[in-house]
């Protein structure tokens, strides 16, 4: 329990780290120069890093979990053989959610920018930049975007 506690502690402190770096990128960049072609080979994979950028990730697609509404996927990393956790961004576009859905594993979601309506195991609350949630696994958990502004989130998991 001590091991999953320190993995999912390193994997919020990694969130936060490249959310701070992400923040002022995709989500102000114009929707409609996005390059939407297959995700390049992992860059750098043989030096030990790997850099991956939002233009050569997003993807399109309805809000997840049957959300519904317009959304934008970007999936880092995930052609690294042997990552042992899933990094995430995905902005919620006017009128799009996160359907609500029961969790398997722990997930982080941290907000980037924007605002929306989170609900866990029933609970609503008002969620904004700066604002982090863990979601145990065996809760429900579903988030709208409400603002008049797109509303931006990182999430994180093990796989």
């Amino acid at each position: 329990m001590k091991r999953q506690h320190s993995v999912l502690v390193m994997m919020i402190i990694i969130a936060c780290t490249a959310a701070l770096a992400i923040s002022q990128s995709a989500a102000l960049a114009d929707r409609s120069t996005r390059n939407h072609g297959p995700v390049p080979s992992v860059t750098g994979a043989a030096d030990g890093y790997v850099i991956q950028h939002d233009k050569d990730v997003a993807q399109d697609e309805p809000g997840p979990h049957n959300g519904g509404g317009p959304s934008t996927s970007y999936i880092f990393f995930d052609k690294v053989p042997d990552l042992k956790f899933s990094f995430r961004k995905r902005v919620l576009h006017r009128g799009a959610a996160i359907g609500y859905h029961l969790q398997a594993t722990d997930e982080v979601y941290y907000i980037i920018g924007g605002t929306g309506k989170m609900t866990i195991n029933g609970n609503e609350f008002v969620v904004k930049a700066g604002d982090a949630m863990l979601t145990r696994g065996g809760s429900s958990h579903g988030l709208v975007q409400t603002g008049a502004g797109d509303l931006t989130i990182i999430i994180t998991y093990q796989k």
